[in-house]
């Protein structure tokens, strides 16, 4: 392999891998407070890129009130999920919860194909994340590079939150006991539903990110996408922040590079992802930044 053709797969890993991480944060979010693995996250993933496009077409909004209005719009829905498919079983088995989960899952995909249409429909060309930049012999779309950059800054400001306010204390505190947690007079609700708000705006965020790179929308996009998402947050340590960013970008990285090696497994590119996690739970089972627990008998 060149070596331009090399740095060329090199830029196109990072940016599929930053937009792995960006969406993984969710998920590890959700089950560091919970020890739930909100299986909707996917599909909160497609709305966001929805409420952009409409926010676009039929408002005639500009493109950056348009992804303002979506991402809001994407973390209410994802606290108004919380509000109605988990918070009146938070007393129940887990069992229960999961099953929930997956039930709001199909649900979206389904609501989605009814009220937007199963018909695919293309993304607007914004020309700010169509140009093309140049490094040499290297060309690359620039929203390659803003979506490595959005994803830091977004982990940099959670990462924050998380060690410097007292949201992110009483986050911290109802993730190591949320029976505790209460008799701290900590209010569990609304801790729970600002974790499920910042995850949802992150995956709406990635949504809008993954839908700029690759402009096409259907109701079903955010199914594979969230699946790998959520391996990602398994391989890096779920329940845990930077393992969750870790586990994107090694996904993606491998992801592409294995294509680009070899091409002819192209058609094999999301079995990779599965074989990955097989390995990574057989030689570390808590993850590559996960912390093993002890169960209590």
């Amino acid at each position: 392999m060149e070596l331009s053709t090399f740095f060329q797969q090199l830029a196109n890993a990072l940016s599929l891998g930053s937009l792995y991480a960006l969406i993984a944060i969710g998920y590890t979010m959700v089950y560091g407070i919970l020890r739930l693995i909100n299986f909707a996250h996917g599909d909160v993933f497609m709305l966001g890129p929805y409420f952009a496009f409409y926010a676009i077409s039929m408002l005639l909004m500009p493109w950056w009130a348009a992804f303002v209005v979506a991402v809001g719009l994407t973390a209410l829905f994802g606290i108004g999920l919380e509000r109605v498919a988990y918070r009146p079983l938070r007393d129940s088995p887990k069992i229960s919860v999961m099953i929930s989960a997956i039930g709001a899952s199909f649900l979206i995909e389904n609501l989605g194909i009814v009220i937007f249409g199963g018909r695919p429909k293309s993304f607007a060309s914004i020309p700010l994340f169509d140009t093309v930049i140049k490094f040499g012999s290297v060309s690359i779309l620039s929203v390659s590079l803003f979506i490595p950059v959005i994803t830091f800054v977004s982990l940099f400001i959670l990462l924050w939150i998380v060690n410097r306010t007292k949201t992110g204390l009483a986050m911290r505190a109802v993730s190591t006991d949320l029976d505790a947690a209460r008799l701290m007079a900590v209010d569990v609700n609304k801790t729970i539903s600002f974790t499920f708000g910042i995850g949802s705006l992150l995956a709406g965020l990635g949504g809008i990110m993954w839908t700029l790179k690759y402009p096409q929308l259907n109701p079903l996009m955010g199914v594979m996408p969230g699946l790998k998402c959520f391996i990602a947050a398994v391989i890096g340590g779920i329940g845990n922040i930077s393992g969750a960013v870790l586990g994107g970008f090694l996904l993606g990285i491998i992801e592409i590079m294995i294509v680009a090696f070899l091409p002819e497994l192209t058609g094999y590119r999301d079995a990779f992802a599965f074989v990955l996690l097989i390995v990574v739970l057989l030689v570390k089972p808590a993850g590559l930044l996960g912390k093993a627990q002890t169960v209590k008998v």
